[in-house]
Order: structure tokens, then sequence, then C-alpha cells
């Protein structure tokens, strides 16, 4: 709720956010969500962009977030056209004790990687260091809000539980978009950002919980795995703790790092965490050309 909580602040009142070359807006995807206090009202509308329902004529039976996602594709895209909005920052709140993570669907989007370098070099929490996920299945099978813009970035902040907002989390949030603009505003007055090397996490895939055949689950996260996003995890290790009282260990080959561990939202998706490999990059300079 800390998203809700500083939109609904910045539409009454908008100051923060100005800036000299930048034009924000702030806005809620899912009213009706936040209004009745859910996620959703009949699915995921971060996963109701999908090419087919944004080209789909309105049906009476849609889901509410599949008229919904028509709607914002209407005002901020059409995705993909010269019309699209410039950046979309997505704002996001998780159960996991991710800190503060930034996710980018492509390492080729400069712009959005150099922005998670600037975060990560002037945030103002040192106490809890930007980690920044590259999702490169959000390019190949777009289907979230931030694949409406000509780049964009999700800020996943927390851990803080659904329906609630937590002083530090918002806190940092707004200290993250506020930071973010100052970025957008340096770029577009010409500031030339230089090459960088930089460490990031790449998504491999989704680990479920066990489950039986009727699809309940036999285990939890294991007490050594709980709370340890992006923390290595080796070959042998721990993951669950089934309620038979056995462990599942990690039966890779490699060192794998989690993130999304015992995401309250992802039980209905099946995931227990994401799993994901540590990669470096090399990002080349950017600087925005006037002529």
């Amino acid at each position: 709720m800390a998203g809700v909580y500083l939109v609904r602040h910045w539409m009454q009142d908008p100051t923060e956010l100005g800036r000299t070359t930048v034009t924000a807006e702030p806005f809620l995807a899912n009213h009706m969500a936040v209004k009745k206090r859910v996620r959703y009202i009949g699915q995921d509308l971060n996963r109701s962009f999908e090419e087919i329902t944004l080209r789909a004529l309105d049906s009476e039976n849609d889901t509410y977030e599949e008229r919904r996602a028509r709607e914002i594709n209407q005002h901020y895209g059409p995705r993909g056209s010269a019309g699209a909005c410039d950046f979309v920052i997505d704002l996001h709140n998780t159960t996991a004790n991710m800190g503060s993570t930034i996710l980018i669907m492509s390492p080729d989007d400069h712009i959005a990687m150099h922005l998670s370098n600037y975060l990560q070099i002037h945030s103002v929490d040192s106490s809890s260091p930007c980690h920044v996920i590259i999702a490169r299945e959000m390019t190949r099978e777009p289907c979230s809000l931030m694949t409406l813009g000509k780049h964009a970035v999700v800020l996943e902040v927390g851990p803080q539980p659904h329906g609630v907002v937590k002083a530090d989390i918002l806190n940092r949030m707004r200290a993250l978009v506020k930071c973010s603009l100052d970025f957008i505003d340096l770029y577009n007055q010409g500031a030339e950002f230089p090459a960088f090397g930089m460490e990031a996490y790449e998504v491999l895939e989704r680990v479920d919980y066990p489950r039986d055949a009727a699809g309940h689950l036999l285990a939890v996260i294991h007490p050594k795995l709980q709370d340890k996003d992006y923390l290595p995890v080796n070959p042998g290790d721990p993951l669950f703790q089934m309620l038979n009282g056995h462990e599942v260990l990690y039966d890779g080959d490699v060192t794998m790092y989690p993130a999304f561990i015992n995401e309250a939202a992802y039980y209905e998706k099946k995931v227990a965490f994401i799993k994901m490999k540590r990669v470096g990059y090399s990002v080349p300079a950017i600087r925005l050309n006037h002529e």
C-alpha cells in the first residue's frame, strides 16, 4: 500500500514530482482493487497486458482488469508506438525480505540500467542497498504494465504485508522515486553518464513448493532460507521443510541466488521463490543528443 498512499498524495499535491524537464503523472492502476483493499478483482492487473487482450474489443465476459489494461494502454501507450510514454516507474511492495529492488526488462535498456546505477549510488538509505533484477521474460512475453513505456523500471520495496503501509517502506519508496526523477531530469538536460560495470541478478526460473496430486502444499520454506533473499544458496543447502519433517535440499550444480522468497502474492501462482544467477554487465555511456 505504500505506492498507493504516495500516488494518492501526489495526485493531490504533485509539488515534489516537479522537475525542470520532466512531466510526471501519478496514477492508480487498479482503482477497484484499492477501494476493496484487495490485490485484484478478477485477475492480476500486472499480468493483463498481453497483446491479445490489448487488441480485443470490450466484452461482457472481460474481467475488470482486462478492461482496465486496455484503458491504460490507450492512455499511456499504445505499447510500441511513437506516442507511448517515455518512462514508466511502476511501484510495488513485496512481502519478501528484498529491501529495495529494481526490475528491468533487458540490459539493453541502457537508460534504465543507468537509472539503476544512479539509484545505487545516490540512494539515501545506505542500510538498504538497491538490488537489480533483469527479468528478460517480460520482454519475451510482455504482459505487465511496465511494457507500455519506451523505458521502464519496477521498484519493489519490502518487506511489507499486503493491505498495510509502513513508514520506513513508504519513505524508502518515496526517496527512490524522487531520485529517479532527478536522474531523468539530468539526462534530459544533456548530462553525460559515463560507462560503468555493474552486477545484477538474472532470472533463471520460478521454483514451486512441493505439492501433492491435489495441488496442496507438502512443505514450507525452510527456516534457513526464509528472509535470505539475494544470499547465495549452494548445492546441498536446505530449501523446504516438509510437513513430515524431512528436508528438501538444493540439488543444483552451481550457486544460485533466490528472491521473492515466500512472497504472499505468489502462492496462487505456484511460486515459492525466484531462482537467479549473478551476472556482470558493461553498460556504455549515454547522453541525450538535442540536435
